[in-house]
Formats: structure tokens, C-alpha cells, sequence
């Protein structure tokens, strides 16, 4: 087995596929080292010697700066390497070419996908419940609980765990119930803890993030809970719903409870009009649609240092491929951006986003600095545990989810990515906050890298996890979609992209449930950008 790799010839690290011990001898092509102190599975070691203050380079960038001497063949760490990432300007460069994959054995492929009547196109069928105010979590669990059981959509194995702890007959045949709408796909819940005691902007954001979930095309008609004296009021709400669609007509039901003597009327008024909702959205039935409908996602989390090498690599060719039939394709995380601006820069194609992207993310970098911290900080303990050290290690591999595509749009959080092609999205690198915005941003299927492993799912959208490693996969395979381990064993990246793309296909029609949804994933947080007053 190989036990070093190199990503790019101008590397100055390689990255250790195996755990290696001090004294042994590692080759790389034509290149013997000596390792000289123990070097982990995932971490790097010296290609070269650097003096204190020398820039290393990973994936054919700087990455990092010496803060001592290091020694050929030495384990590069967090006490000798600190985080760098180089000055970048607008320049003139020449325009961006690419050359798309071959995708002629796709040609005249269809999915069957969800029809909205404005034409656009979902990957489920999902009537939405949400709040605008923490105060009503409580009334849309209510609702949910109400509906999932009786409609067929509800799994609670650990419920029937409680009942054989209490000596029941786990024996006998389970009560299955037929689900009386089956082309609606479930009832869904949003709950989150805004709406109230921040700032007007943040309750205007929020109600910005929860129309775009109401407007995407999983969704067939939303339930709306609102206490009344919030500040999320249902007039600031109907103010963004217009914004995200002046011509928004799905079903929209709004109940103020303040308005209402009694909470067990209004949640039986809700019930009731919320199931004559359902039973219309059931009328809706899938159709072949072509695969330029597909709108993918990218995102990396509980990442690892094979994260850049497998995973990544794997979702940006998929990204590739998506984009190459016509559809759309959403790298989000800026902090994760951070050391690679310049070759994104020059994968835009107008002047006016190559100025967008970079100021984003100097105000974004300004922002972290006003409050004590930088991008450097973005490496969690996990992350530096398995291999990424500094946020430019970490964000050169993360970029690699963006496959190579022109750069089409950048966007803020919350805006639409309404052209095909790849698109930009400023988002933090919280999972779940990273999610939230890539769905509001119009993805029906979003791909979500793991070296680790995370439980991150949405509400709406199908978020398939992949591994990093066959380790994690075979470890967490209730949790994991997709295995890219083969890639560092050697297999060819475009035979495990084509894989993961059968998976994207087939998810978007509704043959494969992804595992986040099986194990009711619903995750749900926007990015609060304000203070809690």
C-alpha cells in the first residue's frame, strides 16, 4: 500500500495515508524521505527543510508559515505551522476556459421530479409547518405529532424500544398504517429560536430565510404559527415572501394565536385546514424532467485531512457534471474560502461578482475580527485532531467541493441562485447554518462531505453524507450515503463521481432516501448575524 501522497506537484507536505513511525523510510515517485518524528494518518510531513518563517504550500498553495525551523521529513503541527493566507487583488486576468466532462452517456436522461405550477421543479413533495416566533415551537410539534402518525409518516423505533423495557410483546405484528396521500411525501417542521428579543434586522432575516423555504419547489403549502406581539410580525413576513415571489400561490395558512380565545380551537381550526392543504397537495404526482433541473448543494463537515483528497475532489466533479447537463451547482462556508479567493476570482465571469466575492469576504473576515476571532479559528478540534491544521489547509480542500466550473453568481445568504452553472454563497461554516442558507438558496439535493461523521439533515431537502474514508462509512453506515475511501486507495476519481451521480439521480426522483431523512434529520438554523437584546 502506498503510504504518502502528493496532491500537486508543488507541494511542500505530503499527506500520510497510514500512521508512520520514526526512522522509516517513505517514497513518493523518485522521492525517498526519512521520517523523523512520528507522522499521524491524515497529517503531513516536511517534503523539504524550511527555515522559521518560510511559507509551506498545500494542493499548490500557501498554506501555512513556519513558526520555527522544520526538518525534512518532520510531522508538520500546530507548534510548528501557523495559518496563512495571501493578500489578494482584482487584477486583469485572461478569461476563465473550461472544459466540461463528458456527459454524452446522460444525454436525454430524466428523473422523476415534483412540477410546480410556475414550471420550476422540487425533488419531493413536503407540506411545511413552521413558526415565526419561538414561542409557538410548541403548537408546531403539536401540529406534526397530530399529522405524522395518523398520515403514515411517522418512525419512532425507540418508542417501541420503551415498550419491550416495560415487558411488552415485541412479537406481535406492528400496526402499519397506509398512508391516505402517497404522493405527498411528509408533513415537516421548522422550529427555531428567533422571531423575538434580537434585532429587527434578524427577525426581518429570518422571515427572509423562512419565505424561501415556503417559495422552494419541495414545498406544496406552508402552515404559519404567530403569537402576535413578536417581532417577526406576519406583515414583515408577507413583505419577504413578495420579495422571494411577488406571484407566490401555494396554499398559506396563518394563524395568530393571540387572536384566539382558546388554544385548543385554534390548533383543531389549524388541523382541519391544514389536512384539506394536504389532501390537495396530493393531486400533485412526479414527472420524467430532464437533469438541467438539478440543483445541487456542496458542504463539508466534521471534515478530515482526507477530506481534500477524496470526498471533495469526488463532489466537485459530480458539480461538474451537473452543471455540465444544464443544472446548478452552490459552494457555500467563506471561511473555508479563505486562501483560495484568487483562483476563484478568476473563475468568475463578470467584474461585478470578482468584486462581490471579495468584499464579502473581507467584511465577513473584519466582522470575525471585531469580535476577537479570524478565519484562523475556523478549524475545529476534530478537524486539527485528523489532519486540518490551519483554515488554509482546511479551506483548499474545501474548495475542491466546487469542482471547476465557471463561476456564475455570488451570492448573500438567503438570495436565490436562480442562473445554471456554479454559484457562490456567503454562509459561516456551521453545519447546520450552512445548510439552512444553501437550501433557501434553491437546492433540491445537497452533498455534505464527513471525514468524522455528522448528523446533519434539512427539513426539505435530502442532504446525502459522504465519507471521506471507508473507516467512518463502514463504522457509520446508518449515517453515511456514499463512501469515497476507494479514491485514496487508488480507484479513479471519475468512476466514483459517476457512482455519487447515479446516487444524486436517483435521490432527486425519489428512489433513494437518504439516510439523514431515514433517521428524521430535520435540521434547521439561520444565521443570526445581529446581537440578542
Amino acid at each position: 500500500m502506498q503510504k504518502t501522497l502528493c496532491i500537486h506537484p508543488d507541494d511542500d507536505m505530503l499527506v500520510a495515508l497510514t500512521d508512520l513511525a520514526s526512522g522509516e523510510i517513505v517514497t513518493w515517485e523518485n522521492e525517498s524521505i526519512l521520517v523523523t518524528t512520528p507522522v499521524a494518518a491524515k497529517h503531513k510531513l516536511a517534503r523539504r527543510a524550511f527555515a522559521k518563517g518560510e511559507l509551506l504550500r498545500l494542493y499548490g498553495v500557501p498554506v501555512g508559515r513556519a513558526m520555527q525551523d522544520i526538518r525534512r521529513g518532520e510531522a508538520v503541527t500546530t507548534e510548528n505551522l501557523e495559518h496563512y493566507a495571501a493578500d489578494v487583488e482584482i487584477t486583469q486576468t485572461q478569461p476563465y476556459t473550461w472544459t466540461p466532462p463528458d456527459m454524452s452517456g446522460w444525454q436525454g436522461a430524466t428523473f422523476p421530479g415534483v412540477v410546480r405550477a410556475d414550471g420550476r421543479i422540487g425533488t419531493a413533495n413536503y407540506w411545511l409547518i413552521f413558526p415565526l416566533v419561538f414561542c409557538e415551537n410548541r403548537n408546531v410539534e403539536h401540529l406534526r405529532n397530530a399529522l405524522e402518525q395518523p398520515l403514515g409518516y411517522a418512525t419512532n423505533d425507540l418508542a417501541a424500544f420503551t415498550l419491550s423495557l416495560l415487558g411488552e410483546d415485541m412479537d406481535a405484528p406492528a400496526q402499519a398504517v397506509t398512508r391516505p396521500f402517497p404522493n405527498v411525501d411528509g408533513v415537516r417542521i421548522i422550529t427555531h429560536a428567533g422571531g423575538c428579543g434580537g434585532t429587527r434586522a434578524d427577525a426581518r432575516s429570518l422571515c427572509k430565510i423562512l419565505s424561501a423555504y415556503a417559495d422552494h419547489p419541495n414545498v406544496a403549502g406552508i402552515t404559519v404559527f404567530s403569537l402576535g406581539c413578536q417581532n417577526a410580525q406576519i406583515k414583515m413576513f408577507k413583505e419577504e415572501l413578495a420579495k422571494v415571489n411577488a406571484n407566490f400561490d401555494k396554499p398559506c395558512l396563518i394563524f395568530e394565536q393571540q387572536q384566539w380565545d382558546s388554544e385548543e380551537a385554534m390548533m383543531k381550526s389549524v388541523l382541519q385546514d391544514t389536512l384539506k392543504g394536504i389532501r390537495a397537495a396530493n393531486e400533485i404526482k412526479r414527472t420524467p424532467v430532464p437533469l438541467s433541473a438539478l440543483k445541487i448543494g456542496v458542504k463539508c463537515g466534521g471534515s478530515d485531512g482526507f477530506s481534500g483528497i477524496s470526498a471533495n475532489p469526488t463532489m466537485g466533479l459530480v458539480s461538474d457534471m451537473v452543471v455540465a447537463m444544464g443544472g446548478a451547482s452552490i459552494l457555500a462556508e467563506f471561511p473555508e474560502l479563505c486562501g483560495v479567493e484568487a483562483s476563484l476570482i478568476e473563475r468568475c465571469e463578470n467584474e461585478d461578482d470578482k468584486r462581490r466575492f471579495l468584499g464579502m469576504m473581507r467584511d465577513f473576515e473584519a466582522k470575525a475580527q471585531a469580535v476577537g476571532t479570524s478565519f484562523a479559528a475556523n478549524p475545529s478540534p476534530g478537524n486539527i485532531r485528523d489532519g486540518l491544521i490551519t483554515d488554509a489547509i482546511k479551506s483548499a480542500g474545501a474548495a475542491k467541493k466546487g469542482g471547476t466550473s465557471p463561476i456564475v453568481s455570488v451570492l448573500d445568504y438567503g438570495e436565490n441562485a436562480g442562473k445554471p452553472g456554479l454559484s457562490l454563497l456567503c454562509t459561516p461554516g456551521g453545519d447546520v447554518e450552512s445548510v439552512t442558507g444553501i437550501v433557501a438558496s434553491g437546492a433540491n439535493v445537497v452533498l455534505f462531505s464527513t471525514g468524522l461523521g455528522t448528523p446533519t439533515g434539512n427539513p426539505i431537502v435530502p442532504v446525502l453524507k459522504i465519507a471521506t474514508n471507508t473507516k467512518t462509512a463502514t463504522k457509520l453506515k446508518d449515517m453515511i450515503d456514499f463512501d469515497c475511501g476507494p479514491v485514496v486507495e487508488g480507484k479513479p476519481l471519475p468512476e466514483v463521481a459517476e457512482d455519487l451521480f447515479k446516487m444524486v439521480v436517483a435521490t432527486a426522483g425519489g428512489e433513494y432516501r437518504a439516510k439523514a431523512d431515514r433517521l428524521q434529520q430535520y435540521d434547521f438554523i439561520f444565521w443570526k448575524r445581529d446581537i440578542s437584546l
